[in-house]
C-alpha cells in the first residue's frame, strides 16, 4: 500500500477564523475578488444554523522554515509563516472570516464591500441585509455585529427584546423563541468543520490531482490560486502589489492622480500579471514550476529549503518590478496601437497579449534592443500570434517552447533574429494564400482573424465604406456615445438574402458579408439589393475614391452584381490580402 498523503483534521469555525486572523492559515481570498454571491453566504449560515453539513476544507501542510518570522494577520504581531495553505474551500472560509470578523471583501472591480447578513430570531431566518431589514426591529440587521460585539448572549437577547417591545407587544412565547435562536446563532462559533490535510511531502502535481479526485464538482484546480496562496505566505507585499495594479488598471485616473496602469486594451487579473513575472524572472510558462520555485525545492534532492526559496523570491521580485513598471507597461501597449489594435474590443486573447509583453520586457531590459526596432518586432509578433491562434490551444506548452528558443542568446541581434524566424515560420506563403482565407470563413465577429482584419485597416489607413472618415478614427476607444459611430453592415442585407432562400446564420452572417460603415448609412440601406443601393453611393465620389474604398475594404470591383457565394469566396481572399499588405508595411 502506498504512503497515505493526507490526514483528517477536525476543528471548529472559531478556531478557523482565529487561525486566519493570526496568519496560521494562509487565506489570500480576503484580499482578492470575492466570487460568491451574498445569497450564497446567506445560505451557508442558514445551513450551519440548521445543523446541515456544509462541506469540508482541503488544506496543504506548509514545509517548515524555522526562524522565519514576519508581521501577519490583523493583530500586528510577529507570527511564524502560515503552517497551512487552503486549497479548496477558500470562498467558504473567506465568508466565515468576513462575517464573523466584520471584515470587508473585494468585489470583482476590487472595491471593498461588507457582506451584510440579517437574521430574524422570531422566524429562524437569514436574509441578505437590505434597507427594510435594517429598519425592522424584528431583525438583527447584520450578524457580524453580534459576533464582534463581545457582549454576552443574555445582553444581546435583552437588547433585541427591548427594541422589539418598543414597536409591538412581545409574548412569552416570542421571548423564548428569540432567546433560543440567538443562543443558537452564537453557537455557530462551535460549528464543527472537517478538513483533509495533505502532507507537506506531497508535491504540487499530487495536490492538484487530489483536488480533482475528491472534489465533488470535478472542477479543475486553478494553478494561479496555488501561486497567489504561496505569495500570501512567503511574499505578502508582492501579492498586494499585483492586486493594486489590477485594481488601478480598471479605474480611469482623475486629473492630478499621476501615472496609472489604466488602459483601453486589458484589465489584467493578478494571476495573469503573476504569469508574466514567472515567465520573465524564472523563464517558465508552466506555473507548476513556479510552485516549486516558491516553496524552495531543490530539483536534485527533492527537498525544500529556505535558502533556495529566498533566492528564487529575489528573482521573482526583480521580474515583478519590471512587469508592474508603468513606463514599460505603456510602452508595450503602444506596440499594440502601432499595429492597429486600438482597444480591448480587438483583443481576442488576453494570454497572447501577456505573453507578448513577456518578450517585450526580455528584449527591452535583458537584450537592450533598439526601442523603435523592438516596437515593430513585438507588434508583428502580436499580429502573428493573433492570426495563428498560437497561444489558444496549449498556451503554457507553446510558450515553454518559445522561451526555450532564447537559451544561449546573448546579443540583441540574436534575440531579434529568433523572433523574426518564429514569425516567418508561421506566416508562410501557404498561410496567406490558403490558411488565412479559410480561417476567414466564419460568422463570429469576435474571431481573432476578424479583429486582425480591422487592425490591418487601421494600419493601411482605410476609410469606412463610402465615408470620408478613417476606420481608425471611428474606432477610437476614448469616444463614448449611446450608439457607436461605426457599425458592421451586411453588404448583402439579411432581408434580401431571405428573399433568395438564404437564411442560415452561418451563411448570412459571414464576416465576409460585413463592412464597417457610419451608422446613418446603415439605417438608409435597410434590406435593399446591393445592386440597388451601391450605385447611389458610388455617384457621390470619384472613380479613384471608389477604387480606394474597395481596396481598403477588401471588395472586388462590381461586387454587387456577383452571386452571393462567389462574392464571399472572392472577398475572403481580398480580406487576407488586406492583412498581408498591412503586415508587409510593418515589416
Amino acid at each position: 500500500m502506498a504512503q497515505t498523503l493526507f490526514k483528517r483534521v477536525d476543528t471548529t469555525v472559531e478556531y478557523l477564523v482565529a487561525a486566519v486572523d493570526q496568519g496560521v492559515i494562509g487565506l489570500p481570498d480576503i484580499q482578492r475578488p470575492f466570487v460568491w454571491s451574498t445569497t450564497k453566504v446567506r445560505d451557508l449560515f442558514d445551513s450551519m444554523f440548521r445543523g446541515y453539513p456544509v462541506g469540508y476544507l482541503l488544506q496543504w501542510a506548509n514545509p517548515e522554515a524555522p526562524g522565519h518570522i514576519r508581521q501577519i494577520g490583523t493583530r500586528g504581531h510577529g507570527q511564524d509563516q502560515a503552517t497551512t495553505l487552503i486549497i479548496d474551500g477558500q470562498q467558504r472560509l473567506t465568508s466565515l472570516y468576513a462575517v464573523m470578523k466584520g471584515k470587508p471583501v473585494m468585489d470583482k472591480n476590487f472595491q471593498e464591500k461588507r457582506i451584510g447578513i440579517g437574521f430574524n430570531p422570531l422566524q429562524s431566518r437569514f436574509e441578505v441585509a437590505s434597507a427594510p431589514i435594517r429598519r425592522s426591529p424584528e431583525w438583527i440587521a447584520d450578524i457580524s455585529e453580534v459576533f464582534i460585539s463581545g457582549a454576552s448572549a443574555y445582553g444581546i437577547i435583552e437588547g433585541f427584546l427591548r427594541r422589539l417591545a418598543e414597536s409591538r407587544e412581545v409574548s412569552d412565547k416570542d421571548k423564548d423563541r428569540v432567546a433560543t435562536n440567538i443562543e443558537q446563532l452564537l453557537k455557530l462559533r462551535n460549528y464543527p468543520f472537517s478538513a483533509l490535510e495533505i502532507s507537506a511531502d506531497a508535491d504540487e502535481e499530487q495536490v492538484a490531482d487530489i483536488f480533482v479526485r475528491v472534489n465533488s464538482k470535478g472542477q479543475n484546480l486553478k494553478q494561479a490560486d496555488f501561486i497567489l496562496t504561496l505569495l500570501s505566505v512567503f511574499w505578502e507585499e508582492g501579492r498586494a502589489e499585483l492586486e493594486d495594479f489590477a485594481k488601478r488598471s480598471r479605474i480611469p485616473p482623475k486629473s492630478g492622480d499621476g501615472p496609472s496602469p489604466f488602459n483601453h486594451h486589458i484589465e489584467p487579473d493578478p494571476d495573469q500579471l503573476l504569469r508574466v513575472g514567472v515567465a520573465v524572472g524564472l523563464r517558465r510558462a508552466r506555473l507548476k514550476y513556479a510552485y516549486q520555485f516558491l516553496r524552495g525545492k531543490d530539483v536534485e534532492t527533492g527537498t525544500y529549503t529556505t535558502e533556495i526559496r529566498e533566492a528564487n523570491l529575489v528573482r521573482l521580485k526583480k521580474a515583478q518590478s519590471r512587469v508592474l513598471n508603468l513606463t514599460r507597461w505603456h510602452e508595450y501597449l503602444t506596440c499594440l496601437v502601432s499595429v492597429g489594435f486600438r482597444s480591448g474590443r480587438q483583443i481576442s486573447s488576453k494570454i497572447a497579449l501577456l505573453y507578448c509583453y513577456t518578450f517585450f520586457l526580455i528584449g527591452r531590459d535583458e537584450y537592450h534592443v533598439d526601442p523603435a526596432k523592438l516596437r515593430r518586432l513585438i507588434g508583428r509578433l502580436f499580429l502573428m500570434v493573433t492570426l495563428t491562434g498560437r497561444y489558444s490551444g496549449s498556451p503554457e506548452s507553446v510558450m515553454e517552447e518559445d522561451l526555450a528558443r532564447l537559451r544561449g542568446v546573448e546579443t540583441p541581434e540574436q534575440f531579434t533574429s529568433i523572433l523574426e524566424k518564429l514569425i516567418d515560420d508561421n506566416l508562410t506563403h501557404d498561410f496567406w494564400e490558403i490558411s488565412l482565407p479559410n480561417e476567414l470563413e466564419t460568422s463570429s465577429t469576435t474571431a481573432a482573424v476578424h479583429n486582425a482584419y480591422h487592425a490591418a485597416q487601421n494600419i493601411i489607413g482605410a476609410r469606412a465604406l463610402f465615408s470620408t472618415v478613417k476606420v481608425s478614427e471611428l474606432m477610437d476607444p476614448t469616444l463614448t456615445s449611446p450608439r457607436s459611430a461605426l457599425e458592421l453592415h451586411h453588404l448583402f442585407p439579411k432581408g434580401f438574402l431571405k428573399k433568395i432562400d438564404i437564411t442560415a446564420v452561418r451563411e448570412t452572417n459571414q464576416i465576409a458579408n460585413y463592412a464597417l460603415i457610419e451608422w446613418g448609412d446603415n439605417n438608409a440601406i435597410k434590406d435593399r439589393h446591393p445592386a440597388e443601393y451601391v450605385p447611389e453611393y458610388e455617384r457621390r465620389f470619384t472613380s479613384d475614391e471608389v477604387a480606394d474604398f474597395y481596396r481598403g475594404n477588401a471588395l472586388p470591383d462590381q461586387w454587387y452584381h456577383m452571386d452571393y457565394f462567389d462574392f464571399l469566396t472572392a472577398r475572403r481572399k481580398l480580406m487576407a490580402d488586406v492583412i498581408k499588405r498591412a503586415y508587409e508595411r510593418l515589416a
